[in-house]
């Protein structure tokens, strides 16, 4: 009979570190001030009242020409917040920020003339899945169209790519896996065509093919031997959205799954003890870097939410990673040590050397996307 308390006491100590062990990958309870709720909305409200940006710089000072994709990726994590949230207040103030581009604000709106100009079109079909107003739905098939129409002015090389089936606006630059396979992604669930989910695959599975590493990881270029995070990162959300969206007996499901589980394996190998990644992923020299991280967080919550990675593992890093970012924020809404925007240079001290941002668009879409995807967690 004595023994029968030093048994109740192992038991309790074993449900005790149970539980302890479950807080690590829980995704729905957060101290104060964590909470992808509260979080989400201060970085909305900061949004909102910033005006539209030179390439993510809210300090640079230069009035825009045009929406430039820092803005819309921003954007489209705002709006997906909103519904996450049912938020009809901040879902009406996100559209109003759009309608004066079919009027006073028309000149803003982007030429569809590169990778990064054409991802505008995932924003109007994000609202048009809301309202079903037809007109936000014919601007966002314009930009997926057009990145399939190739131009009278195309190049020899564009003409080439358009040839083999792929987007006249393929550079083979990791990015592209976003600016690409977001619009298209978004087209096909505004309007169920399997011809926007089958480019989006046709892409996806040629850039795997052509320059994922075999660790999993992605140069920046061809001509950038650096495995530079954000890009990387644009890349990790990019098979998430595809993935997410694709119909699961898609024949060119296996092969992009594949490409993704391998890159999530190397992320979680190079993840600092804090929870952050570094400006350089597999560079321990390198500054630690919010945007990458961001980026690479989307990416295991939405593996997490979809069942395809394992909670306990890739929960637990990205709940590490969402407390780390959330300390990132300063008292205006914005995060720091986001890398500038940045081209690909086969050169270490170059990526070494770029700007430290704040408040920069490129850290601010990713942390939102990731305030979304913690709200659809169970």
């Amino acid at each position: 009979m004595k023994r029968l308390p030093v048994l109740l006491f192992v038991y309790l100590l074993i449900a005790c570190s149970c539980s302890r062990n479950a807080k690590d990958y829980d995704l729905t309870r957060w101290p104060e001030g964590f909470s992808p709720q509260e979080t989400g909305m201060r970085l909305c409200k900061r949004y909102l009242e910033t005006p539209n940006t030179n390439y993510g710089d809210i300090k640079s000072g230069v009035i825009p020409t045009q929406i430039t994709y820092p803005d819309v990726c921003t954007w489209l994590g705002a709006l997906r917040f909103a519904e996450a949230t049912n938020n009809e207040e901040l879902f009406d103030k996100l559209k109003d920020r759009f309608d004066p581009l079919y009027g006073i604000d028309s000149s803003l709106l982007p030429k569809p003339d590169h990778v990064d100009n054409n991802v505008f079109g995932s924003v109007p079909l994000e609202i048009y899945m809301k309202t079903r107003e037809r007109k936000y739905l014919d601007t966002g098939i314009f930009y997926a169209d057009t990145q399939w129409t190739l131009p009278d002015s195309a190049t020899a090389e564009e003409r080439a790519w358009d040839g083999r089936g792929y987007s006249w606006q393929t550079r083979v630059w990791i990015d592209d896996m976003f600016m690409i396979t977001a619009v298209q992604t978004q087209a096909y669930r505004a309007t169920g065509d399997s011809k926007y989910i089958d480019r989006a695959a046709k892409e996806m599975l040629f850039y795997l093919d052509t320059i994922q590493l075999d660790n999993g990881l992605f140069y920046h270029s061809t001509t950038s031997n650096f495995c530079w995070g954000r890009g990387n990162g644009w890349m990790a959300a990019g098979m998430a959205e595809i993935l997410k969206a694709m119909p699961a007996d898609h024949p060119d499901r296996p092969a992009i799954m594949a490409g993704y589980i391998k890159m999530m394996a190397t992320l979680l190998n190079y993840q600092a003890d804090d929870g952050m990644w570094r400006q350089v992923i597999d560079d321990s020299g390198f500054w630690k870097e919010t945007s990458s991280t961001a980026m690479f967080t989307y990416a295991f919550l939405t593996g997490v939410n979809n069942g395809w990675l394992d909670k306990k593992i890739y929960g637990a890093a990205a709940r590490k990673a969402w407390l780390s970012m959330v300390k990132y924020i300063n008292t205006d809404g914005d995060i720091t040590e986001v890398c500038e925007g940045t081209g690909a240079k086969n050169d270490r001290d170059y990526y070494m050397s770029r700007k430290r941002n704040t408040g920069d668009l490129h850290g601010q879409a990713p942390l939102l996307w990731c305030a979304a995807e913690l709200l659809n967690s169970r």
